[in-house]
């Protein structure tokens, strides 16, 4: 994995502590950490990536770089402009910077929450700053999750937000849908992507958000420096039991779009035989999330040992973008925007923890260009009536990006693809896997755990035998009130806030957060006389059973 940990002081500098472990991407040679300003009296350890550096380094020509490595001009626009400089990174980040002129010390983290980040306190009033809860809690009084787009400042004694964009504070935006302004801005987010100096693929699930990502990145792909260092024949993995929709569908996009595809496959016994390595590394009960990260992870493992060390991934999307299937009962385009709004600040507990450490837990780092901050704000900024669900319209979810990548010129994708309903990474992997964890959790759970269960976790208590399974272990590893409080609660139906829990009386009593809870909305949900033709192609509700090839393409340097 790649992560920091930090133990800060009250008095010296010689009670200061910084240590790093290195997933090297860019520079790979000379860029260990810690990383310096000239004097080594800036002292910086990352877990991130810095996309525009280069530019950075321009601004910063009086100043002499020890490095080839990204994070490096963090130490130099500290010295240059204190700690007003954060907003200035464009790239996914948590840093520790210790100053030792006057032995004080700042801590942040990305807008999003890409990176993971902890914060705690010890008894003797010491600061403990950790990638992972399991760097504190043995030795810290309280923590919590360090919250994103925020600084933490030794001098201030306490948080101060540096994130600060315009749909933060939820007011209903009424700029024009603009498609091509769309695609140009994800464009750009993926070409940020593309900086690395080790061999990457991406991660294809054939849906549409994963889909687009492999699209843009072949067709950007061949003017980089990663293509004449690494070849232009693009990598792509996928996941899936046999017979899942997520291989047959990420087979035909690999084969549209000319992708060398590795299929990798699982069975519900491998998938709960890793549970229990899935909730230490992903340092998380909550139900979704477990369900999502298990193939995720079992599938980094086979990725990693082709030799590949970065890939690109499609998670953000669906709450920028309304495309949980919950969405279909949005009232109107205020509470849709309301609600991705939520979604979007709370991704830090789920899509982007799922995405960092299922894949960080075998040294692979996954890139998502959907939570790029140009691209959040310009999709933000969409009247959210152009997101609203009209079958009657001819718009199901996710339209506006649907529409910003249906070239009929150059097409990205096969109509049917780009228009290809939701499914959930849990469920597109093979509706049997959450059924497996069910029966799994049936026949270890009994009834009277469950009548206990409000006493024994009266916090968040658990609902369902397979919450209360997944609660067990992570008390195991994690039994401090402090990691408990970490993980977020609450009814939801398919991934939904609980305010969205409202807009449908019928799922008030729901019990499962899967997208097959959102009864009504998945394929029926849609009339066909609404349907345009293009939407029409290719949604047979049974799956084609595929011949599953086996992994083992190396990758080439």
């Amino acid at each position: 994995m790649c992560g920091i940990l930090a133990v800060l002081g009250m008095h010296q500098v010689g009670d200061c502590y910084l240590s790093h472990q290195r997933l090297a991407i860019i520079d790979p040679a000379s860029g260990d950490q810690p990383l310096y300003n000239e004097d080594k009296s800036i002292v910086v350890t990352v877990n991130g990536e810095i996309y525009n550096h280069e530019q950075l380094r321009a601004q910063l020509s009086s100043h002499t770089f020890r490095t080839g490595s990204d994070c490096e001009v963090i130490a130099h626009l500290y010295e240059e402009h204190g700690e007003n400089f954060i907003d200035m990174l464009d790239g996914v980040f948590s840093f520790v910077l210790l100053d030792t002129r006057d032995n004080s010390f700042i801590a942040a983290r990305d807008a999003i929450g890409v990176t993971p980040l902890y914060i705690g306190w010890g008894i003797d009033g010491s600061v403990w700053i950790s990638s992972e809860m399991k760097g504190l809690n043995d030795d810290c009084e309280h923590f919590e999750i360090f919250p994103p787009g925020h600084l933490y400042s030794s001098k201030q004694g306490g948080f101060k937000r540096w994130y600060n964009p315009p749909w933060f504070s939820e007011v209903i935006p009424s700029v024009p849908y603009d498609p091509l302004a769309l695609r140009k801005a994800f464009e750009k987010a993926v070409i940020k992507r593309l900086m690395t100096d080790v061999p990457f693929g991406v991660l294809l699930s054939g849906g549409l958000d994963s889909s687009l990502v492999a699209a843009v990145t072949v067709r950007h792909l061949a003017g980089t420096k990663a293509a004449k260092r690494w070849g232009t024949k693009l990598h792509s993995f996928c996941v899936g039991l046999e017979g899942s929709p997520d291989l047959k569908a990420a087979k035909e996009v690999a084969n549209y779009l000319g992708t060398m595809h590795h299929e990798f496959t699982f069975t519900v016994q491998d998938g709960i035989d890793a549970i229990e390595d899935v909730i230490y590394h992903t340092e998380t009960y909550d139900v979704t999330t477990i369900r999502a990260s298990t193939p995720m992870f079992l599938m980094s493992r086979k990725i990693k040992s082709l030799g590949v060390k970065m890939v690109i991934s499609g998670e953000g999307s669906d709450e920028i973008f309304g495309g949980y299937l919950y969405f279909h009962k949005a009232p109107n385009k205020e509470e849709l925007h309301r609600e991705t709004c939520q979604k979007i600040k709370a991704l830090h507990q789920y899509d982007c923890l799922r995405a960092n450490k299922a894949t960080s837990a075998w040294g692979l780092e996954a890139r998502v260009p959907f939570l790029d901050k140009e691209f959040i704000n310009e999709a933000m900024s969409i009247d959210p009536e152009w997101k609203m669900i009209r079958p009657d319209l001819g718009r199901i979810e996710k339209w506006v990006l649907r529409k910003a990548f249906d070239d009929e010129e150059q097409p990205f994708l096969p109509k049917h693809i780009l228009y290809r309903q939701k499914e959930q990474f849990s469920d597109g992997v093979g509706y049997s896997w959450i059924d497996g964890l069910k029966a799994h959790a049936e026949s270890n759970v009994t009834d009277k755990m469950m009548s206990n269960a409000k006493f024994i976790y009266p916090h968040n208590t658990p609902t369902t035998k397979e919450a209360y399974c997944y609660r067990m272990i992570f008390e195991r590893f994690f039994p401090q009130n402090s990691a408990i409080l970490t993980v977020p609660g609450g009814p939801s139906v398919a991934c939904s806030t609980a305010k969205a829990v409202e807009w449908d009386a019928q799922w008030s009593g729901n019990l499962d957060p899967s997208g097959r809870a959102a009864l009504g909305v998945h394929l029926s949900a849609y009339e066909q006389e609404h349907l345009p033709a293009t939407i029409l192609t290719g949604t047979s509700k049974k799956p084609r059973m595929i011949e599953v090839a086996a992994p083992g393409v190396a990758i080439e340097s």
